[in-house]
């Protein structure tokens, strides 16, 4: 039977609504890429089913687009499985230098070496390819003693596996010695909050004094609010160390809301973040009107397949579950995110019918958003006709879904209109009508939106 088959379009998406059937194998690509996360079971699709297109698609490409894809997921887009997914394909697919290169700026963080050589041997173990072996190499030449010792876990593949694979050439004396350490299991013990904790240091005293030598992480701070809280920690401390780190961290914005969740004290604080790490940029002028897809599909959870279907359940029958995240999430932090950055703003909600919430900001807005209607269907374009009659003449509107609309997408009629995904589904919908097609999750679509609206200009 023949596995590199022809891929085929469908004409409608999974809702009913008219889809786009002439889709470029790499636009596909990066909708899916661009919206998920790896082996999560999506609302309409399996996570297996997704990672099997994903490598499909990736037939259909070349090798210096499917690098550039690859780079830009893990820099930019800040998404760390799925980036290695891709480079494990190229690795199948290609060869040359541009596998090497892509791996070493793919693999930021020494357990994603580990992580993409378990990739690699998903099918069984055997030999890596000589471009994989020049791409991990690279990576751990960047990696000093703290970052080693800090990633050395007890799993499966170690690092020292990992650099036995790789056989690296060290640059100098220092750097063989220590990689000497490492195999040796000799690394120097990392001032992290795990080994600090683990060592039977006093909970509080160790929070507080890696944030006053602002040595904790951004993402380890989001994680570990509610440990905070329950060890008595300094709040202004607290809040102060969210402010100051937000606008230059890699946490997506729905960590916001999902620490949010889990540590309610810290809710203001962690509004005041989302707002504040975006104060730096640039506003886009003009009146923007945002339209928020909240239908049924929007609230299932963002988390690992065996817990998805219980914590749909409870989101849909006892309100959201707040041990879990969801497109919802991430539609509500984006529509925080883009508020800030325009001049003025009006937020719609859509799915029986379009509702407008009131005009806040931070988190404030994210709950206005969840809360404004019934979760149920999906008419966007029955939403987009009746606030084309309520707003003709807008300036910029901005709808942020995941396209499975029953009534498909009414013709565009501000001149920047913008469709901005959510979700990986195949297919998308047909925007040949006036609309943009962005997709994705992080700040980034902020500089995109710029680049476009600017592009007359240069």
């Amino acid at each position: 039977m023949k596995t590199n088959t022809r891929l085929s379009y469908a004409s409608t998406t999974h809702e009913g609504g008219a889809a786009d059937p002439h889709q470029k194998p790499i636009t596909e690509l990066e909708r899916a890429v661009a919206t998920c996360l790896l082996w999560e079971d999506t609302f309409y699709e399996k996570g297996s089913d997704l990672a099997a297109r994903i490598a499909t698609l990736c037939q259909e490409v070349s090798a210096e687009a499917l690098a550039a894809l690859a780079v830009k997921a893990r820099t930019e887009w800040k998404l760390r499985h799925v980036p290695l997914w891709l480079v494990r394909q190229m690795v199948r697919l290609h060869k040359g230098r541009v596998v090497g290169d892509a791996i070493a700026a793919v693999v930021q963080r020494p357990d994603e070496a580990a992580e993409l050589v378990s990739l690699y041997w998903r099918d069984g173990r055997k030999m890596l390819p000589k471009q994989m072996k020049r791409g991990l190499g690279l990576a751990f030449r960047r990696w000093d003693e703290y970052r080693l010792a800090k990633w050395d876990r007890a799993k499966a593949i170690k690092l020292r596996d990992v650099l036995f694979l790789a056989r690296p050439k060290p640059k100098d004396a220092e750097q063989d010695a220590l990689w000497k350490r490492l195999i040796a299991g000799t690394l120097a013990t990392p001032d992290t909050w795990e080994n600090a904790l683990s060592s039977g240091a006093d909970p509080r005293e160790t929070w507080e004094r890696l944030l006053r030598e602002r040595t904790l992480g951004y993402m380890a701070l989001l994680q570990n609010l509610r440990n905070m809280e329950q060890a008595g920690g300094d709040r202004a401390l607290i809040d102060g160390a969210l402010l100051a780190g937000a606008e230059k961290s890699w946490a997506l914005h729905f960590r916001f809301i999902m620490s949010a969740k889990h540590a309610p004290p810290f809710a203001q604080a962690l509004s005041d973040a989302m707002v504040a790490s975006v104060s730096g940029l640039e506003r886009l002028p003009g009146s923007t009107h945002f339209v928020v897809d909240v239908s049924g599909s929007m609230e299932y959870a963002l988390s690992a397949p065996e817990v998805q279907a219980t914590a749909y359940y409870q989101a849909r029958v006892h309100g959201t579950d707040p041990t879990t995240k969801s497109r919802l999430d991430a539609a509500g932090a984006l529509a925080v995110l883009l508020r800030e950055v325009c001049a003025t703003a009006r937020v719609f909600t859509f799915s029986n019918r379009l509702v407008e919430v009131a005009n806040l900001r931070g988190l404030a807005l994210c709950s206005a958003i969840v809360t404004s209607q019934e979760h149920g269907a999906t008419h966007l374009k029955a939403a987009l006709d009746t606030l084309r009659a309520k707003i003709p003449t807008a300036d910029r509107v901005l709808v942020i879904t995941d396209e499975q609309s029953q009534d498909g997408i009414a013709a565009a009629w501000a001149p920047r209109s913008y469709l901005l995904n959510v979700a990986p589904y195949k297919p998308g919908l047909d925007v040949h009508h006036g609309w943009v097609r962005i997709n994705g999750w992080s700040e980034r679509v902020v500089d995109w939106l710029r680049w476009h609206e600017t592009a007359d200009a240069r």
